[in-house]
Parts: C-alpha cells; structure tokens; sequence
C-alpha cells in the first residue's frame, strides 16, 4: 500500500535524515560540490560548510540548527563550557538556528540564519573577534558583523564572506593572511581591500584563498612554498591574482597548499608537496597550479595539513598525499603522490579533511570517518587510528515506513531497512520465510531512503535511484525478469533514476526523476498502464504520462499525482476506485475529473484518497465500512469530500480503513476497525474521521490491511490494529485498539 505521498515524504526526508559531521584545521568543505553536483552557480549562500576539518576537533550541524562538537577541547573548542576532551559529540552551549560551521585548528566558528557569526575555543590571537585574547568555551557573538553568509578558519585567524560579497578578517596577520595590508594581529574584523564580488573563500594554516562571481582566484598571506600560485615564494599581505586559472567552482586549503575545481570538473594544485599532496606524481613543490592527472568529474576538494580529497560527480572519493594515520582511506599508511579510491565509500555529497583525519557524508545523511583519532575527534567513542571508513554511530530513528497485508517496513536514518511480522514469501528480506515479531534488519541493502510493502513482496529505493525487490513474485512484481519469490533483496532491472515507489497487491509503480511512470507485475486489470492485460517481470513505462511527482498502488488499481495537481487513475474500477464516475475498468490512465491542486494520494484495496494544496481531503471507491469518511457507506465512482477535515498533509489508506495526518502532527482515522485498526480504543467502524487518542507530533503514517504504524517526531514508531503475524513489531496482543511502541527504536 502507498504509505504517505512522495512530496510529503522527499521533505520528511531533508528534514529527519542525519546528522552532517564538520571538522576543524581551517579547511571548511562547502556546498559548492552539491550545487556542482545540479548544474548551479556558485553563490556565496551556497557556500555554508557543513564540514570542515581542524586540527583534532570536529563539529556536527544537525538539522535542527544545533551544533555538536567531538575531540580535542583543550581551548575550549568543542562549546560545551569545559576543556575536557570528548569521544563522543557534545551539543555546543546556546546556539541555534545555525546555517553554517567551521573550525580552525583550535577555534570554531558558526553562521546562525540571521547572517550573524559566533565564535569559541582559543583567541591568543584575537581569532574570536569579539575584541579580547580571551579564549572562549562557549560561543560568543563576533561584533560588527551582520549579513554573513560564510566563514572560514584558518590556524589562527578568521574570515567572512558578507551578502555583498565582501571579504572580512580577523585574527592573526603575521604573514598578512588578513589581507588589510599589513602584519597587524586584529581582535574584530576589518575588511579585506580590493575584493568584491567573492562568493566562497578558504583558509590555510597562515593563506587565504578567495573566488569571485567571474570564476577568478585571490590569495593571499603565507607563500614560502608557493601556495599562492602567483609564480612567487613571497608573502603577499593584499590579495593578487592567480594566474591562468578561471571557471573555478570550489577550492580548499590545507597546511600549506591549495586546491581548486574548475567547471570542467579537472583539480589543480599548487604549494608544498613534500608528501605528494598535489597528486601530479611528484613530490616537488609548485608556485602555480598544476593539474592533478587522471582526475575528471570532480564537484569538491578538500585539504588537510597534508593530504588532499576530492569527491566526483558520481559520489566516490579520491585521496592522494600524506598517509600515516590512514586519512587516505586505503587501507594503507603508504603516502600517494597520485589519487587513488577511498575504500568502502559511495553516494558521497560532502567531504572535509582535517590534519590528519577525513571525513563524508553520504546521500543516505550518515557520517563516515578515517585516518586518526588521538583526541577522539572521529566521535566514534575511540581513540584508534582507522585506514578504511567507519561509520559514526549515534545515528538512529526512523524516517520512512510502509506496511503490507501482514508485515510491515521501516527505513532508520543511516540508511538501513528493517522488517516485521508475515513472512512466508520473504517479504521481509532477511533470507528466511519465519515470520517475526520483532524489527530484523534487510539483508545488503544500504542508503535506503524509500519503502513500499506490497501484500507480499517488498521494495525499497535507494540514494542512487536504484529499486530493488524481494518477496512474493509469482506475478513477477520484484522486476528481476523472473516469477521466482525471492528471501533476500534483489535489484530491479533496467531501472535508474527512481524518485518515488509504491506497491499494489502483485504490482509495483516508480517514478524517475523524468516524470514517467514505470510499472511491473500483474496485470489482469490493466493496472500498468501499458495498454495491455500482460503481466510484466521487468518494468515498462505507464502511457500518456509525464511530469508525475507522485504514485499510489491499491490492490489492482493505480494513481499518479502530476505536476500540475491533476490525478490520473488506472486498472481495475469495479467499485468506483478510479474516480472516473464510471465503473469500468482502464488499461491506461484517465484524469480523475474535478480535482486539481492534489499534492498526495493513496490507495486502499478498493478505494482511493487525495490531499489538495487546502489541506482537504477527497475519496472516491468502496465505501462499506465507510473508508471514504463522508457519513455514509455508498460507493462513490467520483471524489466526495471528507467532512470535518483540515490542515491535513498527508493520507494514508489499507483494506477498508483510512488515515489522516493534519499539520499540527494530529492523526485522524475512519472506516473498518474490527481489529483495533482506527487506534481509538474501540472495535467499532467508524463513517467519519475521529482522531487517534494519545498521538501527536506524527510526521509518517502507513496503513496495511488491518494494522497502522506512524512515527513521531522523535523518531519513535507507534503501532496498533491486528498483529497475528507479529506486524505490530512488539510481541503479543493478538491485536492492539490503542496505540503501543514498537521495539523498532
């Protein structure tokens, strides 16, 4: 059954996935990659790291706006008030609403929303802003500043980029890397001359490195050995121009040299390469840019004191340059003066490198990290060194569920697929046919961010848009070009790009990112919208549809929700189910006429709802239990209100019941409750909404053939209805009519 709509969920997703890792040393990773990634203009709002690598600390920016520091806290770096190291990540003291982070060697530094920045940990040199060489251990407002879409931290100092595209420093100047002319230490900001127009800049150990709206590079500060790139060993207190580079899109700095992305996705290096840091296969220092060989498609970079990162468009990651404490990834301590892959890592969209550690986010929102650990900065709860990627734990919760006849499905926010309850086909994916009462894990199935639960077979969407299947199959519904049921996940054939799923009886429905609809599976009723009553085992493209955000699957019957707010119905109709106002059957789909504005749909067995932009809720279909919610329990071949309805933002829909999530987290729920199914304490159907005592903060609903799941805010998973199979993910009753936690936590 379609569990919630695709919209609905896509910002459920962005919301609730992960926690994005920030790291300090002065080498800020920005988002420019990911806006590489998508074809946009670099944009200075486009530049607010969200990890950054120092010299023995890292900092996480959840998505709440909170800060979450690990490692080293000797100056007070980490925020939470005290010196005392951390293993584990500590929320930084005061601040919310933060849009951007970044951390110097021993300082750190926060954008909040409203374009001012804070400052904490060490300030011998004023690299706090706040007037004083008074270290801080939690965050103090840096003063004079407003409008600031971006920082950067360098050893000892620091830097702002303004909405006006002006630069500004603060900090240590010995080397003139804040760029005002002179080798004066400065406690508050003072602008950087000559610059305007510049929407992302870096810090190195004591350089600076900015890029202008025209795709042109500026350095200044340190440049002994030649990490300037201006054909020069001397140190520069105004910012010059790197010559022969333009169309850059992103750039970094380590220690002592620098990298840059140019649009056509080459890297170029320049400065100290005494452990082959610039990647040209040589251990020799530069003074102007060299390309690194063999590298192409390139959105991002990162430098640590010594090694260099760069992350491809197809989210893998290379590494070259110095390697003792593993920060290659390899699986080495070998140094590379060539880029070589990391390990283990794919669907990477963020990476950040501090002096001797590494770290990614990948699309699934979890965090992985290697190289060393002596202060605990890799937020693992250890202090070893590591030479492949491990994952930092601490990440739990669910974001996304889907329930069939007898069993259900969850996806947690490190991109894990778990299930319980009815197993007898394999629908649950952990290689058995036993049923089970409780959550057990999906067998291979990482970056799952999407589940659907058919009646017996299962499909889940991963982060690089492949589906795969697993389960019942005698209709052919997994994909794989065979009738064979399947205990274990197996990939759906001939299928890229997929942004939404959703599963019928025996039939599964995609949408790729194009807008067209792809289905497979049974087909007796037309419910794959080819044109045809020929089931299919591998996926063929619905007819006559384009621009679709968002797909429902009944038990044979179909929907799609277009751009446009149109719903388009297909497949089997002997109960009104496709809205039509006509009782017969489609083999390819039909407008359901007198909607507009539709932003979600789901499908019951024999009937269907639909959520407009207004927040109110229409159905049409089966109607004997009252699923339909208008009062009564006559069929209804067209849409009909559901009274008393508002605010809803998503539905939800299972064999004879329905279910409503409102914007204030309230749910509401109507039709048949023999088991419990309605949540509300009773066995009684009921025509018209109630709500769901006990329940609030719902964010995800699903709804299978008599059970309903939801989780809340906190990531919790509340279930109730028929548990014969164990569906409930808790143990016993036999059924629940109110609502009970799951073991799924």
């Amino acid at each position: 059954m379609q569990s919630n709509a695709g919209r609905w969920m896509t910002r459920l997703l962005g919301v609730w996935i992960g926690v994005l890792l920030v790291v300090g040393c002065g080498q800020p990773t920005d988002e420019a990659g990911e806006q590489a990634l998508m074809g946009a203009p670099l944009r200075a709002a486009q530049s607010r790291a969200r990890l950054a690598a120092g010299e023995s600390h890292s900092l996480a920016l959840r998505p709440d706006g909170t800060v979450w520091a690990a490692g080293n806290n000797s100056s007070g770096q980490l925020g939470d008030g005290s010196s005392s190291n951390r293993s584990v990540p500590v929320q930084a003291q005061g601040l919310s609403g933060v849009v951007s982070v970044a951390a110097g060697s021993y300082h750190s530094l926060a954008v909040r929303h409203d374009g001012t920045v804070w400052a904490w940990g060490s300030n011998s040199y004023g690299q706090l802003g706040d007037g004083s060489t008074t270290s801080r251990s939690v965050p103090v407002q840096v003063p004079g500043l407003s409008g600031v879409m971006a920082v950067a931290a360098g050893y000892s100092y620091s830097l702002a980029i303004r909405s006006d595209g002006t630069v500004w420093a603060w900090g240590s100047n010995s080397s003139g890397q804040l760029g005002d002319g002179s080798t004066t230490n400065r406690s508050v900001p003072v602008q950087v001359p000559g610059l305007s127009g510049v929407v992302a800049l870096n810090a190195g150990s004591s350089h600076s490195l900015a890029v202008r709206s025209d795709g042109t590079v500026w350095v200044w500060g340190y440049n002994a050995y030649g990490q300037l790139g201006d054909g020069s060993t001397t140190n520069r207190s105004v910012p010059v121009q790197v010559p022969g580079l333009s169309g850059v899109v992103a750039l970094n700095a380590g220690s002592h040299h620098s990298l840059a992305v140019r649009s056509d996705g080459t890297v170029w290096a320049w400065g100290y390469n005494v452990y082959g840091q610039l990647g040209d296969g040589s251990t020799t220092n530069r003074s102007v840019p060299v390309q690194v060989p063999g590298l192409s498609g390139v959105v991002a970079v990162a430098a640590g004191s010594y090694h260099s990162l760069a992350m491809r468009s197809d989210g893998t990651v290379r590494a070259w340059g110095y390697n003792v404490s593993g920060q290659l990834g390899d699986d080495t301590t070998t140094n590379r003066s060539v880029p070589v892959q990391v390990q283990g890592l794919s669907g990477v969209v963020v990476i950040a490198a501090d002096s001797y550690h590494s770290l990614a986010v990948i699309a699934d929102g979890t965090a992985w990290a290697w190289g060393s650990n002596s202060s605990g900065q890799r937020g693992d709860g250890t202090t070893n060194n590591r030479s492949v990627p491990v994952q930092v734990p601490g990440l739990s919760g669910v974001v996304a569920m889907a329930a069939g006849l007898y069993h259900s499905l969850a996806v947690r926010s490190d991109g894990t697929a778990w299930a319980w309850g009815y197993n007898s086909s394999g629908q649950l994916g952990d290689g058995s046919t036993s049923n089970r009462p409780a959550p057990v894990q999906v067998q291979g199935l990482s970056g799952v961010v999407a589940v659907a639960a058919g009646y017996t077979h299962s499909l889940a969407l991963r982060y690089d848009g492949t589906v795969w299947g697993w389960g019942h199959n005698s209709s052919g519904q997994l994909g794989d070009g065979s009738t064979s049921s399947r205990p274990a996940p197996v990939q759906v054939q001939g299928l890229s790009g997929v942004v939404a799923v959703a599963a019928g009886s025996p039939h599964s429905l995609t949408v790729r990112y194009d807008g067209t609809v792809w289905a497979w599976g049974y087909n007796s009723y037309g419910q794959l919208g080819d044109g045809s009553t020929t089931s299919r085992s591998v996926p063929v493209q619905v007819q006559g549809l384009s621009g679709v955000e968002a797909v429902a699957a009944g038990y044979s019957h179909s929907l799609a929700v277009r751009s446009d707010g149109t719903v388009w119905a297909w497949g089997y109709n002997n109960y009104g189910q496709l809205g039509d106002g006509t009782t017969t059957s489609r083999l390819v789909p039909v407008q359901v006429p007198g909607l507009s504005g539709v932003m979600a749909v789901a499908s019951g067995t024999y009937h269907s709802l639909a959520v407009r932009s207004d927040g109110t809720v229409w159905a049409w279909g089966y109607n004997s239990y009252g699923q339909l919610g208008d009062g009564s329990r006559s069929n209804r071949p067209a849409p009909v209100q559901v009274p008393g309805l508002s605010g809803v933002v998503a539905v939800a829909a299972g064999l004879n019941h329905s279910q409503a999530v409102r914007s204030d987290g309230t749910l509401w729920a109507w039709g048949s409750n023999s088991y419990g199914q309605l949540g509300d304490g009773s066995t009684s159907s009921r025509l018209m909404p109630a709500q769901v005592p006990g329940l609030n903060e719902v964010v995800t609903e699903a709804v299978g053939w008599d059970h309903s799941l939801v989780v809340r805010s906190d990531g919790s998973v509340w279930t109730w209805g028929y548990n014969s199979y164990g569906q409930l993910g808790n143990g016993p009753p036999l059924y629940a009519t109110t609502v009970i936690r799951s073991l799924l936590y």
